[in-house]
Order: structure tokens, then C-alpha cells, then sequence
């Protein structure tokens, strides 16, 4: 018999003064929770389902499995700064991540930098001076059906631009997948790790990792060889994810790499249905479970163009900004995205309404 049990937001709150103070911070962010389900799972199938208030829920726990309490701390654990190179990256806001591909084949925007540093260089500079926290510099295309890379094409795609941001003083993640590419970027200046295969592509990808101190980004992929994509079979989409990142979690931490340096990241739209990635976006607070800061990257993403009229990726701002906006309401950190100069504006705009709620005592009475 297994049983696992996962403590999962269902209520969330404009403020803490409008429940009270019958809440929970999650993360760290400037999301409150108000009511929680207690789903326990026997051998993969839901058995039973709680409810609970934040005040019910502490007054429960010590009736309760050890693992709700750790995943109730978790729940409110608050996360310190993103640290790459100069720059400190709070978490105490949504952060937009912007994303540069140079590559020949990416499903938004392939070709469009490949083997044109000044000009990625120069794009890159607009995402940051339009409010980018991180630039995520990627040498290979992950979409479905995309043809594997060289990893010495992929060092030579990937350096020649970390160099140059290196050289504005950005702070600057690399996306791959191969510990080569991930040494010479590292090398070259770049500040974080950002892998979807969750550091389980090549062999040596964790102990590099480890050895870096750089922080790292895990990302749920379904596939175990090139193909990320396949293989995707779930019980329930969004519990096995969770699983899974628990598990790339913990082998991350028996690495060597410490706590605060891994970042979670659900893998939308990688081998995973229409229907299952829409199950994980509205069930992303519960994520914040595991204790680590979040990541979603669903900048114009397939379910994007499947929901509206098969919109080709470029035409696709407002999908990208209503699913960036249910992040921000779930509390998620990171947000990498295309579209940097849309999404800080939103972002600016969503971090008005949550001060302005925040600051409202009226509440109070």
C-alpha cells in the first residue's frame, strides 16, 4: 500500500485583512490562500478529499500525516533572492524571464538570431531595458517533432551571445539540456541553469551543476531520451507532476545542490494534452508545496492556438498574457516569456491591484 498525501490551495485571497487574517502567504509572494484541500492518494488513485480554513488546518496538524506539516511549512516558506552575478533577483514579485533563441527551428521565433550575436545582443538589451530580470538564452528548439543538436553546435549557437550580455552586465540563464553547453555558457558569463530534462538528459548534468553553485531551473518533461514529449501517461496530471518534481527535487539536494539555488518548473506544453496542461495551470498553487521557488514558461504555447482558432505563435499576445496573469494570481515567481515588454506592463499593472488590496484596512471592519 502507498499512500501519499498533497496539500493543494483552492481559495485564494485579495489580502490576509479580508479573511481576517485567516490566511496563508504562499511562497513568499503576494498571493494569500484561504482554503486548502487535503487530497490523499493510495496507489495512485484519489481516496479522500478534505477541506480546510489556514486557521483549521494548523489547529489539524498534528493529527495529521508528517507530511502535511512539512508540505504546510513549505506552503509559506519564504524564498530568498535569486543571486546571478551582480544582479539580486527578488522573489517577492513576479519576475519576467525573456526568452532568446538562437536557433534555426524554435516554434516563435527560429532563425530570427541564429548566428547574429549583435543583433540577439541588441534584442536582448530591449528585454532587459524593458524590465526583464533574467535573459533565458537557448541553442536548441525543445518543440514537438524538433531535430536533436550537436552539443559543439549548440556551444557554438549559445556562447557568442552569453558573452555579449555577459558584457551589459545582464543576468543571464542558459536553457539546455547538455553539461557541455552548460560548462561553456557558464564559462562564457551566464548565471543560472535552466534544464527540461530536470538535470536528467546527460550524466553529468548534476554534478556540473552542483559543482557551479549556479542556480538551477527543473523542469517536468515526460521523455527519458530525445524526445521529451513522449511518454506522457498520467493517473492524474497534476499529482504525478508533482511527483515527479518532488523527486527531481530531492535528487537535486542528494547532488550536492543546495536548497535555495533550485527553482520548479511544471514543463507546460511538454508531453503533456490541451486538457492536461489547462489541469496544471489552475492547479498551480499547488506547487508551492514543495518549498521552491516557481517557474512557468506558457509564452505562446500550443494550448495557446488550440483555444483560439488554431492563432498561428506570433499571434498569440493574449493567450500569453492571460495564463502569465493566472501565474502571477497562483504566486508564481518566474514567468518566461516572449513578449517581455507586454508582460512587465501587465505585471506592473496586476502589482498595483495587489497593493491596492493590500493597503485597503477597510477591509477590516
Amino acid at each position: 500500500m502507498s499512500l501519499s498525501v498533497y496539500l493543494r490551495p483552492i481559495a485564494l485571497a485579495e489580502s490576509p485583512q479580508s479573511e481576517e487574517g485567516d490566511t496563508l502567504r504562499l511562497g513568499g509572494s503576494m498571493v494569500w490562500a484561504s482554503r486548502f484541500a487535503l487530497i490523499s492518494r493510495e496507489n495512485g488513485k484519489v481516496v479522500r478529499r478534505e477541506r480546510y480554513s489556514a486557521r483549521q488546518l494548523e489547529g489539524a496538524l498534528p493529527a495529521l500525516p508528517d507530511d502535511v506539516a512539512v508540505q504546510f511549512d513549505n506552503l509559506k516558506r519564504v524564498h530568498a533572492p535569486i543571486q546571478c552575478g551582480a544582479r539580486t533577483i527578488r522573489l517577492d514579485q513576479p519576475q519576467v524571464m525573456g526568452i532568446l533563441n538562437v536557433t534555426p527551428d524554435s516554434f516563435s521565433d527560429g532563425g530570427e538570431f541564429l548566428d547574429k550575436p549583435e543583433v540577439a545582443a541588441a534584442h536582448a538589451a530591449r528585454m532587459v531595458e524593458a524590465g526583464a530580470a533574467i535573459v533565458d538564452i537557448g541553442g536548441e528548439s525543445t518543440r514537438p517533432g524538433a531535430a536533436a543538436v550537436w552539443e559543439g553546435d549548440e556551444v557554438k549557437r549559445v556562447v557568442p551571445a552569453v558573452e555579449l550580455l555577459a558584457g551589459m552586465g545582464a543576468a543571464i540563464s542558459v536553457d539546455t539540456r547538455r553539461a557541455s553547453v552548460m560548462e561553456a555558457a557558464l564559462g562564457a558569463g551566464a548565471h543560472m541553469i535552466n534544464d527540461v530534462s530536470g538535470l536528467r538528459h546527460d550524466p553529468r548534468s548534476l554534478q556540473l551543476a552542483a559543482s557551479s553553485g549556479a542556480p538551477v531551473v527543473l523542469m517536468h518533461a515526460p521523455g527519458e531520451g530525445e524526445n521529451l514529449h513522449e511518454g506522457g501517461t498520467y493517473a492524474d496530471v497534476v499529482l504525478d507532476v508533482f511527483d515527479w518534481l518532488c523527486a527531481r527535487r530531492d535528487a537535486a539536494l542528494a547532488a550536492g545542490i543546495a536548497r535555495e539555488k533550485i527553482v520548479l518548473d511544471p514543463g507546460i506544453g511538454f508531453g503533456k494534452t490541451l486538457a492536461e496542461n489547462l489541469a496544471l495551470v489552475n492547479a498551480l498553487p499547488l506547487f508551492h508545496a514543495l518549498g521552491q521557488p516557481l517557474l512557468v514558461g506558457a509564452s505562446r504555447k500550443r494550448m495557446i492556438g488550440a483555444l483560439s482558432n488554431e492563432a498561428p505563435a506570433h499571434k498569440r499576445l493574449g493567450g500569453s498574457l492571460a495564463l502569465a496573469l493566472r501565474a502571477m494570481d497562483a504566486g508564481v515567481h518566474l514567468l518566461r516569456v516572449h513578449d517581455v515588454p507586454e508582460t512587465v506592463q501587465a505585471r506592473d499593472v496586476w502589482r498595483g491591484m495587489r497593493d491596492a488590496a493590500l493597503t485597503d484596512f477597510s477591509q477590516l471592519v
